[in-house]
């Protein structure tokens, strides 16, 4: 490999560049000391999801009527009450419901929605207003007001999402110990570490990533062997999304200090022949989330873990004429845990009679609230350090 090669490689530019403080600082929590400790994970679902064919509203006139082709047969779903079902392919989601361990918040969204998926995308993120624009995460903010290592909060990616990136400190992006390890393995790379200056570790443009690389090469043998600590044998399901939960699940049940998880799972753009796109996506989210619970469970460590889902936005109410939908505005949020305070449905269901002049639904709970509540009553820390904000407490926690 050579040196322009590998400085073009976008993994060390941007996840790798953070994981050295990640791999230093590795430390472990005993099985005495895991007890109450707590951490989230947060899992978005990239495109816009449509919630109102996951969670339907199964005996809504509108719901049926704007949506002819599209709508969800009562054959197709699993009962809720007489109004509301999930979707067939959320059977694990409908268990856990049925346990007392998934919570529904209805209408979430913010004033004066943005349609963009990179917009609001970052919106979500950032926990900014419509028309502010900020260059730090919520997590990263997390991270710079709260915690003393950047491990604290991990991403299982190949790279680091602006909810992560903070003013002074940055959350790690890593998605498989093992190949890091090699990775650093290969000549070019121990040829640096053996040759870098300290002019060069001082250089402006790249010394933080010769920096970079010399930590996680004296690192990384160490994370090879560390991350074996914890060998699952719960079947994860044989696709990317499971492989990243499993990661996040082998991470907790070690004993990492890391307190927020993040990852993802994208093709929810669902403008064309919906149907059959969202319902393979929401089956696969589905059986990954009930491997990562099992395992959580058997190792006695769901109730300290908190599941949040999301989207960017949620998808407009009437379809369009390619049997799909069209970007929309608020849209449901499931928080899963088996230490909810209020499981179910914890609010009132979207009103299709009164959409915005979009046609889309209108929001009633805003986003940041829900982050709030987890900052203060999760994670127990000022929620208004983080967001700059005072937003509403909420009580599903």
């Amino acid at each position: 490999m050579k040196r322009r090669d590998f400085l073009k490689q976008s993994v060390f530019a941007s996840g790798m560049t953070l994981i050295p403080s990640f791999l230093k600082g590795m430390e472990f929590l005993s099985p005495q000391q895991l007890s109450g400790y707590k951490n989230v994970i947060i899992i978005q679902l990239s495109g816009g999801n449509d919630g109102l064919n996951s969670i339907i509203p199964i005996s809504n006139d509108i719901y049926h009527n704007l949506r002819p082709s599209i709508a969800k047969k009562q054959t197709q779903t699993l009962k809720i009450t007489n109004d509301l079902a999930f979707n067939d392919n959320l059977k694990v989601i409908k268990e856990l419901y049925d346990q007392g361990q998934v919570s529904i918040i209805n209408n979430v969204g913010y004033p004066n929605p943005n349609r963009s998926h990179f917009r609001s995308t970052d919106i979500w993120q950032t926990a900014s207003d419509t028309n502010q624009y900020l260059h730090t995460g919520w997590i990263g903010r997390y991270l710079d007001s709260n915690c003393q290592n950047p491990y604290q909060a991990v991403e299982v990616d190949n790279s680091l999402s602006l909810a992560m990136k903070g003013n002074q400190m940055n959350g790690i992006a890593v998605s498989d110990p093992n190949q890091l390890y090699k990775t650093t393995r290969e000549p070019f790379f121990k040829n640096i570490v053996a040759n870098t200056t300290k002019e060069m570790l001082d250089e402006d443009n790249q010394g933080y990533l010769y920096k970079t690389m010399l930590e996680t090469y004296s690192s990384a043998s160490y994370i090879h062997e560390t991350s074996k600590i914890y060998t699952t044998t719960t079947e994860y399901p044989q696709h990317h999304f499971a492989k990243n939960l499993k990661t996040i699940a082998d991470f907790i049940i070690s004993g990492l200090k890391t307190r927020v998880y993040y990852s993802s799972l994208g093709g929810f753009d669902s403008h064309v022949n919906q149907l059959n796109s969202q319902d393979r996506l929401l089956k696969v989210y589905s059986e990954a989330i009930g491997a990562l619970v099992s395992d959580l469970k058997k190792n006695n460590r769901f109730n300290d873990t908190l599941i949040l889902t999301f989207s960017e936005f949620g998808r407009r109410v009437k379809q369009n004429g390619s049997r799909g939908t069209d970007h929309g505005a608020a849209n449901n949020v499931t928080a899963i845990s088996g230490s909810l305070k209020k499981a179910g449905i914890y609010n009132e269901l979207p009103d299709l009679s009164n959409l915005d002049d979009n046609g889309d639904i209108k929001y009633t709970v805003d986003f940041r609230s829900i982050y709030a509540t987890i900052l203060n009553n999760w994670l127990e820390v000022d929620s208004h350090d983080v967001l700059n904000s005072d937003f509403k407490n909420l009580e599903f926690i």
